[in-house]
């Protein structure tokens, strides 16, 4: 059955597993909202070619179970490290997308990493687009609180009004359905309301600025300059420039959801990267 159970209090977390055991394994990591669903034009044609793809959904989301607790993020990558214990996958390639990409620093931070090879961050939200010591001219935490107070009160129309932007649809460029903003807006309500207000919480004091200059195997950066959830000057510019010899690539008018909008551009790249 695709499910086992977190290692710190029991959750019981649902995974993907998709394409043939033994081909090279990529292990992908959500946004805040989404459960693997978000990751079809990924998952999809890297296992019919052969790779190994796993996707994770996070406590609170898609088929994993609702709970109160666990929404720090050292209980998420462990959560994360739990599932690549469980598969027992070695030479992993892991993919976050957006607070998925704190996941995957923290995993690699945290002692945990033996079993990754190299890590991509999609429109990251690493290392933090608060303001804060080691961010002078990061985004004001209280105007991110009242944010979140709106989310609170409306999740529904906070996730139809930001669709638009959230996919820039508004710019040139690869284009996404009606059809389908529709029902990415429907998934996001799949995640738990207690589950998108802590990851909401969680990010106003995210700093992973100390963790990103540890990590020592070949990182991705993948980010749209149209970004308008993780901005590209606070989110991914800084994480390439603290990780040790990243690689950034910039999709011209690419907004949060590229995985969708540009989707065959990063399946190319998720694709060389992962047999570099």
């Amino acid at each position: 059955m695709p499910y086992f159970t977190s290692t710190t209090d029991r959750t019981r977390l649902h995974f993907v597993d998709y394409g043939p055991a033994s081909g090279p394994a990529l292990v992908f990591v959500s946004s805040s909202y989404f459960g693997t669903e978000m990751w079809e034009y990924q998952m999809l044609p890297l296992a019919a070619e052969g790779f190994r793809c796993v996707g994770l959904d996070r406590r609170g989301h898609g088929r994993s179970d609702d709970v109160w607790d666990g929404f720090d993020l050292d209980t998420l990558a462990g959560d994360l490290g739990a599932l690549l214990d469980h598969l027992d996958l070695r030479d992993v390639t892991l993919v976050g997308h957006s607070f998925g990409t704190a996941e995957v620093v923290r995993h690699l931070t945290l002692g945990g990493g033996e079993r990754v090879a190299r890590a991509v961050l999609v429109s990251g939200v690493a290392p933090g687009p608060a303001r804060s010591q080691d961010h002078p001219g990061g985004l004001d935490p209280e105007r991110m609180r009242a944010f979140n107070e709106t989310f609170r009160k409306d999740r529904a129309k906070f996730f139809s009004d930001g669709a638009d932007a959230f996919f820039a649809r508004h710019l040139p460029g690869p284009a996404v359905s009606d059809a389908y903003v529709a029902h990415m807006v429907d998934r996001c309500l799949g995640a738990t309301a207690r589950a998108g207000t802590a990851l909401n919480d969680l990010l106003v004091t995210l700093n992973l600025v100390p963790e990103l200059a540890k990590i020592d195997r070949p990182v991705l950066v993948v980010h749209g300059s149209a970004d308008a959830s993780a901005p590209l000057d606070l989110t991914g510019r800084r994480a390439a420039a603290l990780i040790p010899g990243a690689d950034l690539r910039v999709y011209e008018n690419a907004g949060h959801g590229l995985f969708a909008t540009h989707a065959t551009r990063l399946t190319e790249d998720l694709r060389a990267f992962a047999c570099a």
